[in-house]
C-alpha cells in the first residue's frame, strides 16, 4: 500500500500550525491579562541548552515550508528569523500557511523516492522523500510545537491537550 504524500504533509502542517497559532493566541491573552512582558515568554527556554520559544516557532515553520517546497520542487522561502513579539510569530505562521497552501497534491504525490540534498546547520544532508517526511520533518514539527506548548504551560498559560491537538 502506498502513502499519499500530500495528505501526510500539507494538511498535517496546516492543522498543526493552526494549533500553534491558537496556542500563541492564548499566550498573548495570558501576558495581557497579567501585565507580563511578552518577551519573558518569547525568550524563555525549558533548559539552558534549548532554544527559546521564538526559535521553536521558527523551526516549526521552517520544517513545514521547507518540506512543502522541497517535495514540490520549489525554492524554499527564506525568512529573517527576527521575530520578537507574538504578533511577529503569528505573522510568520500566517506567511508559512499561505505558502504551503499553494502547493498542490500533484506537486507532492509520487515523491516518495525523490532524492533530496541540502544543508542543515552548515552540513550537507541527503534524504529520500518519504523517509524525509516521516522520519525527519514530522518528528521535528511535532517536537518544536510540543516544546512551544511546554514553555507556555510551564509559565502558567492555561493550555490543555486539546489546545495542542486542535479540532477533530
Amino acid at each position: 500500500m502506498s502513502i499519499d504524500m500530500y495528505q501526510a504533509s500539507i494538511p498535517v502542517f496546516v492543522k498543526m500550525l493552526g494549533n500553534l497559532s491558537a496556542i500563541l493566541d492564548k499566550a498573548t491573552f495570558h501576558v495581557e491579562a497579567r501585565n507580563i512582558n511578552p518577551s519573558a515568554l518569547i525568550n524563555y527556554r525549558l533548559a539552558p541548552d534549548m532554544y527559546p520559544l521564538s526559535k521553536q516557532v521558527q523551526i516549526a515553520t521552517d520544517m513545514a515550508k521547507g518540506c512543502a517546497a522541497r517535495l514540490a520542487g520549489l525554492e524554499v522561502p527564506t525568512y529573517e528569523d527576527n521575530e520578537k513579539t507574538f504578533a511577529d510569530l503569528q505573522a510568520r505562521i500566517s506567511k508559512t500557511l499561505d505558502f504551503i497552501q499553494t502547493v498542490t497534491p500533484e506537486q507532492i504525490n509520487g515523491k516518495e523516492n525523490l532524492a533530496l540534498s541540502f544543508k542543515i546547520r552548515g552540513t550537507e544532508k541527503s534524504f529520500i522523500g518519504l523517509p524525509y517526511l516521516l522520519n525527519f520533518v514530522l518528528p521535528n514539527l511535532y517536537f518544536h510545537i510540543t516544546t512551544t506548548y511546554a514553555i507556555l504551560r510551564n509559565n502558567g498559560v492555561e493550555l490543555g491537550k486539546l489546545d495542542y491537538l486542535g479540532d477533530f
